[in-house]
């Protein structure tokens, strides 16, 4: 319990700490090594085959997605990078997904880095840490997965989600009127 009670003290003082990371500016990266939120498909699979933390197989590699115009690139690494996923819409990155080797890299080397170079998180919980700015948010997660998202493409889809749902309803409610 005593535990519990200093782990919250330690998570209140660190989400205060946020905004003040927030607001002294730091840019998020929107890369990673070669690749970076908003790229082809085609730099994307040239950058994966040159890359040697990735073992890519080539178009084997790439699903297309049921939604408008999306294709996942999934596909195993080497040494520290154990899968990484791609999902792209209209064929730009908007999601890059790394997943790394957790026997040659630890959780809290990677938290740390983040720090350092980002300030503090403006969420954290024992399973996720985020840092965003209003077009990045980068997530870590346990075990050890590191997630950049462009939220501006993010958003869109949920929104576009949210009128096909409310859709979904009124044709439901319409159909139900007819009886």
């Amino acid at each position: 319990m005593r535990f519990f009670g200093f782990f919250l003290i330690i998570t209140v003082f660190l989400l205060t700490l946020a905004p003040l990371a927030a607001q002294q500016g730091t840019d998020l990266p929107r890369e990673f090594r070669s690749f970076s939120l908003g790229m082809s498909l085609d730099n994307l699979k040239e950058n994966l085959i040159n890359d040697p933390f990735f073992l890519f197989r080539g178009d084997r590699d790439v699903s297309f997605l049921p939604a408008r115009d999306q294709s996942l690139v999934e596909t195993t690494g080497s040494s520290f990078i154990s899968r990484a996923f791609f999902q792209l819409r209209d064929g730009e990155v908007f999601i890059m997904s790394f997943t790394l080797n957790t026997t040659l890299i630890d959780h809290y080397s990677i938290f740390t880095q983040f720090i350092n170079n980002y300030g503090q998180p403006v969420y954290l919980d024992p399973s996720i840490s985020v840092w965003e700015t209003e077009t990045t948010r980068i997530a870590i997660e346990r075990p050890l997965t590191v997630k950049y998202i462009d939220k501006t493409v993010f958003n869109d889809i949920l929104d576009e989600s949210g009128l096909i749902e409310s859709n979904q309803v009124r044709q439901r409610q319409d159909f139900i009127n007819e009886f």
